[in-house]
């Protein structure tokens, strides 16, 4: 139940601060503070962005999530991005170091337009945030700490009730009726919060911070004095402006950890026919958005009968068809087709997600050339078939180098004090906060070109390479079990399989050996994964690594010449050596479990681990004896017999 909020949302609408776009999506997206130089932000609700966006599509994604298209946050040079996105300010707690005042940023804006001469200029202190009451304009200070709770809400932290409750002076008293704050700090940098003061000027009650950030400390203190102060969470979305009730006790934060937001994305590759040259000129036509928006207004009608609506959104595809045709001239046949994909597909009987096994699939599909689609179109995906034969690795059915491909990322939702993702029990969605209202059609996104290499092994040399070797199955029963008993094991049951284990370490292997050729940095790089059984509707054993930036034409060229015959078989055997040692050995291949949750075996930073935006599942499920094998026994490994023996590299020379 949400509640509006007492205070009322003023819109600005002054341009005073820039980040990156894929900033505004990620890190700091909806719901997240950002700390410029000179105040603290929070990203407000799309709503709150007038639609300030340049329009991007992924049909596949679309459908995903149920939505029309996604909003990437255009730049001052764009046409439709001069006003920019919206921000709130967050936290609203200020203080002024010279006269040492401690208030909210109303109480300083009021004071600001009461004692200024330039009250028309600059009304609401957006580019001047100084304090009024002294004369050289001393800079305002926003407050370090805030609450909260494991709901998504955030709030500021209760400091007219903390020092009245931990007043210093007597003992616990009640909130004063005029309660005016001072903030000040020790001159001694050990005391740490006992060093820092809060004082009440109107009735004397003073406080240090000390305890503020003790486990179920607000709860301890409404339980000693029950009903005077309420230390409870008051539920508020600032970055919304609406509050809602709820009944946890929230914890205190520093305005800057890491804990104080978590992002949850999903992304997806935009493959053919969606990413075909035609798609895009139909997307951007003024027909197309006519045709979404009369779609959109017979499916939320409730007058209409179900079996007239199928008819009537067959009627509307035809005439926004004619109207496409001749405003981009394209033949009517093949726009027809773009729309009717998009409009008079029938629902899957299944739930079609980004992790479901069918999206997947349609991805390994396109990636190995298994469907094979229309060449010359000139879209944003362009494959290369190669001869397996010329490679001579070992267990790899097939190598395709993709020269473009476009990937979107759209942000979907966050949380607060723990990771979550998008997933169905009760609990965790309790913890999920979407970044959009539900009548809202849109996601923010934004899109990245670049491209990459996917490579295919033998399914059946996985599964033998398995049945051989029944110790391998030790292994990954420990990281499951390690999985079971961890938060995220709480919230989103799975089971990891050794292929799995197997072809995500090869890719972090992969990874950083082709980040020293290509001369992409590693951070640069990114991976994804596809793996699964017939049982689960496809059997997929492949990997692709892609870049994660570009310039705008989508590829430098630097990665797809790496995996051409003549150089890639020496950068795989590369890669597989470097997983023999480790600097932290033999403590990192003795390892019964380690890194976060001890979702790690033979895997550290020293050798495996990558960049975080790099890895699709955050640098766990990872262990390098899949590769190699175990100090214990060197045969398990998918590889040893290359590795140990040098029978199955004698072809492949490595060049200096």
């Amino acid at each position: 139940m949400e509640l509006p909020v007492a205070t009322k949302k003023e819109p600005l609408n002054w341009v005073t601060h820039s980040v990156r776009a894929s900033q505004a999506v990620l890190q700091y997206g909806v719901g997240a503070m950002v700390d410029f130089p000179d105040q603290t932000l929070m990203t407000a609700a799309p709503e709150y962005w007038k639609e300030q966006v340049i329009q991007i599509h992924d049909e596949r994604l679309e459908r995903a999530l149920k939505v029309n298209y996604f909003g990437l946050p255009a730049g001052k040079d764009d046409s439709n991005g001069k006003e920019g996105i919206s921000y709130v300010r967050f936290p609203e707690w200020y203080f002024c170091p010279k006269c040492r005042r401690f208030q909210p940023l109303k109480e300083w804006i009021s004071a600001y337009k009461k004692r200024s001469r330039r009250t028309e200029k600059d009304p609401n202190m957006i580019k001047s945030l100084k304090c009024p009451y002294c004369g050289g304009g001393q800079e305002l200070v926003v407050a370090r700490i805030i609450t909260a709770c494991e709901c998504g809400h955030i709030d500021d932290f209760p400091w007219i009730q903390w020092v009245h409750c931990k007043n210093m002076n007597g003992g616990a008293k009640r909130v004063c009726d005029h309660p005016s704050l001072t903030f000040k700090t020790s001159a001694s940098s050990s005391e740490g919060l006992e060093g820092l003061t809060v004082t009440c000027e109107s009735c004397h009650a003073k406080a240090t911070l000390k305890g503020a950030f003790e486990k179920d400390g607000f709860q301890k203190l409404d339980e000693k004095y029950p009903g005077q102060y309420n230390f409870k969470c008051a539920g508020k979305h600032p970055w919304k402006h609406t509050k809602e009730l709820c009944s946890r006790y929230p914890k205190v934060l520093q305005r800057g950890s890491s804990s104080v937001y978590f992002p949850i994305t999903e992304s997806s590759l935009v493959i053919p026919p969606y990413s075909s040259q035609i798609t895009k000129k139909v997307e951007d036509s003024k027909g197309y958005v006519e045709c979404k928006g009369i779609i959109a207004g017979y499916r939320n009608s409730t007058a209409i009968p179900v079996e007239l609506l199928q008819k009537l959104i067959e009627d509307q595809v035809k005439r926004s068809a004619k109207d496409i045709s001749l405003e981009k001239s394209i033949d009517f046949d093949k726009v027809y087709a773009v729309l009717e994909r998009r409009w008079m597909s029938p629902e899957d009987e299944e739930e079609y997600t980004t992790t479901s096994v069918k999206y997947r699939a349609e991805e390994y599909e396109a990636l190995n050339g298994e469907v094979s689609f229309p060449t010359g179109d000139g879209g944003d995906f362009v494959r290369e078939e190669t001869t397996i034969s010329d490679y001579k690795i070992p267990c790899l059915k097939g190598i395709s180098l993709i020269h473009k491909v476009r990937e979107v990322q759209a942000l979907v939702g966050f949380s607060r004090l723990n990771p979550a993702e998008p997933v169905t029990s009760k609990e965790a969605t309790e913890r999920i906060v979407s970044v959009k209202q539900p009548e809202t059609d849109w996601y923010p996104a934004y899109e990245v070109r670049g491209e990459g290499i996917f490579i295919e092994f033998e399914s059946s040399a996985i599964m033998e390479w398995e049945k051989k070797h029944p110790e391998i199955q030790k292994r990954v029963d420990i990281l499951n079990d390690n999985y079971q008993n961890s938060f995220m094991g709480s919230i989103r049951p799975r089971t990891v399989s050794a292929k799995f284990l197997l072809l995500h370490t090869i890719s972090h292997a992969l990874i950083k050996q082709l980040s020293f050729e290509c001369g992409y940095s590693i951070a640069a790089l990114k991976e994804r994964l596809y793996c699964s059984e017939i049982e689960d509707g496809k059997q997929m054993s492949g990997i692709f690594i892609y870049t994660a930036s570009g310039d705008s034409e989508g590829t430098l060229g630097g990665l797809v010449r790496q995996g051409r015959s003549d150089t890639f078989p020496a950068v795989f055997k590369k890669a597989m050596e470097s997983a023999m040692t480790c600097s932290n050995d033999p403590v990192c291949s003795l390892s019964k479990g380690q890194g976060r949750d001890s979702l790690n075996l033979s895997a550290c930073y020293a050798c495996s681990l990558i960049p975080e935006t790099s890895c699709e599942e955050f640098n766990v499920f990872l262990d390098r004896g899949m590769i190699v094998g175990t100090y214990k026994d060197h045969s398990i490994g998918f590889y040893s017999e290359q590795l140990y023996t040098n029978t199955g590299w004698k072809k492949i020379t490595v060049g200096q």
